[in-house]
């Protein structure tokens, strides 16, 4: 895999320079599009068959949905960037022993859904309409490129009474930092992607606007920042500088998880749903 995402990153370097337009056009679109489509783990398959499957439409695109338990005190949970929502298997059995009702979904090009890319606004717009199924949420988890989506979302009037952010970017220029890493490309292509992608999405300030930290006083929720100190995908600097831009919120520090094991390990589960249970809702 490592060696496909170096020649890929080689490629692009070479059309950027043979063919500009080529080279940026192509950039831009891998840039939104998942690395493959996350299956099922074995692990999980029993977790995923007790679901019940559900479907949101999002402009044509089928979005797959599912959820579990009684419909009480239900919980969002928002998976990565080329994951899907049955990564949270562990969380789910934990969630439901506790009285929870966990729902998630598999976002568009992601597990089960239509599409073949995807970008934060389509995540905030399921997440609302999530809601809607589904009534105001007990908590939010979200893991990886989720968590962006998930404070983005709590500013726009999604409402939840507490948020678990797992393993998450502080700033949303990470993302074109961390890909631009991953294929080795040129400066020109990664301030290409950033341009661009303002273009097209019509935010001007959109990698401010869309970061975790952006506007912290507008996330008033108790808030629970897990991350491992072994994440190379995303360092744990990002998960010290969300505690320090969100004063009262809680930091869980691990090790040896990485970026992707962390989700479903015992030693992240469980305390995650003490904090479910331990914190109080704000008053609406």
């Amino acid at each position: 895999m490592k060696a496909a995402i170096l020649l890929t990153g080689r490629f692009l370097n070479t059309a950027a320079v043979v063919a500009p337009p080529v080279g940026r056009n192509l950039a831009y679109r891998l840039f939104f599009r998942p690395t493959g489509r996350a299956k099922v783990h074995p692990r999980e398959q029993d977790v995923h068959a007790a679901a019940t499957v559900g479907q949101l439409d999002l402009d044509g695109v089928p979005v797959s949905t599912y959820a579990w338990g009684d419909g009480r005190r239900p919980v969002l949970l928002v998976h990565g960037w080329s994951s899907r929502g049955s990564r949270y298997a562990g969380m789910v059995s934990e969630l439901l022993h506790r009285g929870y009702s966990p729902v998630t979904f598999d976002a568009p090009g992601h597990g089960d859904s239509g599409g073949s890319s995807t970008n934060l606004l389509q995540y905030e717009r399921v997440m609302h309409l999530l809601q809607q199924r589904h009534g105001d949420f007990a908590a939010v988890v979200a893991h990886s490129f989720g968590v962006p989506c998930a404070f983005h979302a709590l500013r726009t009037g999604l409402r939840a009474d507490r948020l678990v952010a797992v393993s998450g970017p502080a700033e949303f220029d990470h993302l074109v930092t961390e890909f631009s890493r991953q294929l080795r490309l040129r400066p020109s292509l990664a301030e290409h992607l950033r341009v661009q992608s303002v273009r097209d999405i019509g935010v001007p300030d959109l990698w401010e606007r869309f970061s975790s930290v952006y506007e912290p006083t507008a996330v008033t929720v108790p808030l629970l920042i897990v991350h491992d100190e072994d994440d190379d995908v995303v360092g744990v600097d990002h998960g010290r500088r969300l505690h320090a831009a969100y004063p009262g919120s809680r930091l869980l520090v691990t090790s040896g998880l990485g970026h992707r094991r962390i989700l479903g390990d015992p030693r992240i589960v469980g305390p995650v749903a003490d904090f479910l249970d331990a914190a109080a809702p704000v008053p609406r």
